[in-house]
């Protein structure tokens, strides 16, 4: 058991920033600590348990921060050897704790909006044929996860299989995504803050929008919106359609995770999504 004594979280930050105090905040994940130091600056400490989204983070933070700046945490000390990284702490409260319908929701979505677009903007490629067959190949391994466990009906597996073919033969435009964009990973204050940059990678640029249309818009379409309003380019009939087909990773990934965290809720979810699929 890690104590506090030996926990490279706060020797990373007793390092850079002296004598610090941890605020119990349980909502958060058991990898991150949320510190105070002396002066009363706030901070995260976040240690990864996979090093390849420890160096994905880093990189993020690193490299395309500054296409944010404003909105984004600053890295302020790392710890490779443990995969630990020290940021600071932007300032607001997180948009999933908003009353849902309230003006600040729809606010957030179109804040949101706007500093995604400012992401794109700032790292598309136009279209090309690379990102789609890696998508394919993707949805194809999660598919085979998916039936191995016996999680999916032959029609379900084909119906994905369908999908994969679309998006390998789909050209489309690339950028710098986050991949996990919903307002749990957003901050609402004085300016909109976003944080959580460990699956930020290139993708797909439409593929940015999957988990908000499938977990939030759907049920609320006055926050797509107003996302977009913000975000400044709505979709147009055919990326509408190419978003539906990453619906299909969205749903097999979420039915596979479900199953093997034993999250009741993620493989219902999982399981909505397949179900609209055509």
């Amino acid at each position: 058991m890690i104590t506090q004594f030996d926990d490279p979280r706060l020797n990373l930050a007793r390092g850079a920033l002296g004598a610090v105090r941890i605020v119990h905040e349980p909502t958060l994940p058991h990898r991150v600590l949320h510190l105070v130091d002396a002066d009363g600056n706030e901070f995260f400490a976040k240690q990864h348990s996979e090093r390849d989204r420890y160096v994905r983070e880093l990189h993020a933070y690193l490299t395309w921060g500054s296409q944010l700046t404003g909105h984004v945490p600053h890295v302020v000390g790392r710890q490779d050897r443990t995969c630990t990284l020290l940021l600071t702490a932007v300032p607001g409260v997180r948009a999933d704790a908003v009353a849902p319908g309230s003006p600040d929701e729809e606010r957030a979505h179109h804040e949101a909006g706007c500093v995604l677009g400012k992401l794109h903007h700032a790292t598309s490629v136009p279209r090309s044929g690379a990102v789609g067959t890696d998508l394919a190949q993707r949805l194809g391994d999660w598919t085979a996860r998916a039936d191995r466990a016996g999680l999916i009906s032959t029609l379900e597996r084909e119906r994905l299989s369908h999908n994969a073919d679309v998006l390998a033969n789909t050209l489309m435009d690339s950028a710098v995504c986050h991949l996990d964009y919903q307002p749990r990973n957003w901050l609402l204050g004085d300016s909109f803050g976003l944080c959580d940059f460990e699956h930020m990678r290139r993708d797909a640029r439409i593929r940015d929008f999957a988990r908000l249309e499938f977990r939030r818009w759907q049920a609320a379409p006055h926050l797509r919106t107003a996302f977009f309003t913000g975000y400044g380019k709505p979709l147009n009939d055919t990326e509408q359609r190419l978003l539906e087909s990453f619906g299909a990773i969205e749903a097999v990934t979420s039915l596979v995770r479900g199953h093997e965290q034993n999250d009741l809720s993620l493989s219902t979810h999982g399981r909505t999504v397949l179900a609209r699929l055509t």
